[in-house]
């Protein structure tokens, strides 16, 4: 009876897939109808280290994620940790940028995955040109920019924002930081919501201080590229001892379009059809081995 029932579900998923368009990944499981799905299996990895000081604070942020197994296959039946130590590693360097993506992020998969468990199979996600950004959006998503579910904001005011967008429930979450501890200068906060905790660092002192020694022409003192560097590390540290959504805010996107989000100048023409993911609801065997047919 059970064996039926698995099968009679599998079957169902896989007519929901063929109803599904082509560049989408088809509906994700259901989490004990149509898969059973086990978590915290893996400890994150929480230990600070010289390239990841702030992995340890409190509040750092850390993620179960669900993918498939190898280029064609099902879904796994466990989930893997991703903390932002791993993210950093795959980015090249620890910075703040990365840290407020990660976070905003994390803010952001609270309304899109309510059970905590991330299906990568489903995402796609816009952000900035920043690498910084974008590399965070693509690493907890799996998108990328040749599958064409990884774009770079039309509409530059939301470059340090990302837009992360489920294609099986077809809901979009935009999700960025709150006024008070935005320090990019010139960026402004694209949601209305302020923190409510006071910083150590002041965000002008921040901001003036970026804007010597980020500018190309400019010619900042050895003194000023590590004041900077301590001051992000300083504000980085002041955020994730705080709560995500004390410093980080998302809503859902209404009437989400893609193509009016992504700047039409950075897409790939002609997309490579992803296929780690076809098959991620195909249904087992009747039995462990069967006849090879003739």
């Amino acid at each position: 009876m059970k064996r039926h029932l698995i099968l009679a579900a599998a079957a169902l998923a896989l007519a929901a897939i063929a109803a599904w368009p082509a560049q989408a990944a088809g509906p994700t499981y259901v989490q004990g109808h149509t898969i059973f799905v086990e978590t915290g299996v893996e400890a994150p990895d929480r230990s600070p280290t010289w390239y990841a000081p702030m992995v340890g604070r409190r509040y750092a942020p850390s993620f179960e994620m669900l993918a498939t197994r190898g280029t064609q296959g099902r879904y796994n039946a466990y989930t893997y940790p991703v903390t932002l130590k791993d993210l950093i590693r795959f980015h090249g360097h620890d910075c703040e940028g990365t840290v407020h993506a990660a976070a905003a992020a994390w803010v952001a998969f609270r309304i899109l995955f309510p059970d905590g468990i991330i299906d990568r199979s489903v995402l796609w996600g816009i952000s900035g040109p920043s690498p910084c950004w974008s590399d965070a959006v693509a690493y907890l998503t799996g998108a990328r920019l040749q599958y064409g579910n990884l774009g770079f904001f039309r509409d530059k005011r939301y470059s340090h924002a990302i837009v992360l967008y489920r294609d099986d429930t077809r809901v979009a979450v935009l999700a960025t930081w709150k006024q008070g501890i935005n320090d990019i200068p010139g960026e402004p906060v694209m949601l209305p919501g302020h923190i409510d905790w006071k910083p150590s660092m002041s965000m002008h002192e921040i901001e003036a201080l970026k804007a010597v020694v980020k500018n190309a022409g400019g010619a900042p003192t050895p003194y000023q590229v590590d004041l900077m560097r301590h001051q992000q590390w300083q504000h980085v540290n002041d955020i994730l001892d705080h709560p995500l959504d004390a410093s980080y805010q998302a809503e859902v996107i209404p009437n989400f379009k893609w193509a009016e989000w992504v700047d039409p100048a950075l897409v790939v023409a002609h997309p490579v059809v992803r296929t780690d993911t076809r098959l991620k609801n195909f249904p087992y065997r009747h039995r462990p081995i069967e006849p090879t047919p003739q």
